[in-house]
């Protein structure tokens, strides 16, 4: 797992924690999450984070604890989600295929590109078993106020998308969709608790667990490399 959003001061399993603020909108291009690394390097029993003058801050609470354990025992093919038109999809469906999730917006300022990117990765790579799973969320400066419909013939005909796109979700606070509360809690890490914008990525393997998690600056070109090797897994 590397982080390279902002400086860092503080040892903090194995990196540093600088106390300041965030303050952007949401944090930088870099970031780069592995769950495999984020499982060894967080205590099932919480997580604490010491600043330099001392103070004790807990990054999990105990009922937080115990719920990322269950759902470590899942896999995104134990979820049933409702797509674009409100047709109830079991995920078990994708078993064998590799998968993208990622929350979308049709009025971004990461739309342009990362629906063009999206369409020509899935052209490219959707007959070698690689889907997308698009969710809309409008909880990012209400970039997405549309309805189903509306984000449907937005992403169908402006981007000429063929991946499926699913029902608008909440991917953040108390009615966070449980396949998003799934997926945070699988590639966690440092505040890795939140979505931080629109197109937040999760890469995710033939047998449903997370392996990958991308920032919302992060090409979708970006993650060739990792998508073939889950191709060649």
């Amino acid at each position: 797992m590397t982080f390279s959003y902002a400086s860092f001061s503080t040892p903090f399993n194995g990196f540093a924690a600088n106390p300041s603020p965030i303050t952007s909108a949401f944090l930088g291009p870099s970031l780069r999450f592995s769950t495999r690394t984020s499982k060894t390097r967080n205590p099932s029993n919480g997580v604490s984070v010491k600043s330099s003058n001392s103070h004790r801050f807990l990054v999990k609470s105990k009922n937080f604890s115990v719920y990322a354990r269950a759902a470590a025992e899942k896999s995104v093919h134990d979820f049933t989600v409702k797509d674009i038109d409100g047709n109830d999809v079991s995920l078990d469906k994708f078993k064998g295929k590799p998968l993208l999730i990622v929350n979308v917006a049709s009025r971004c300022g990461l739309t342009s590109s990362n629906y063009s990117e999206l369409s020509q990765l899935y052209e490219k790579y959707k007959n070698q078993g690689v889907l997308i799973l698009a969710f809309p969320c409008n909880q990012f400066g209400g970039q997405e106020p549309g309805s189903n419909p509306e984000i449907k013939q937005f992403a169908c005909t402006r981007f000429k998308a063929e991946f499926p796109i699913f029902d608008k979700v909440d991917v953040n606070g108390p009615s966070t969709a449980p396949i998003y509360k799934f997926l945070k809690s699988n590639a966690g890490g440092f505040l890795g608790d939140i979505i931080k914008w629109n197109f937040e990525k999760f890469l995710v393997d033939k047998k449903g667990k997370v392996v990958e998690r991308y920032p919302p600056t992060t090409s979708p070109f970006q993650l060739e490399k990792d998508i073939q090797k889950l191709l060649a897994a």
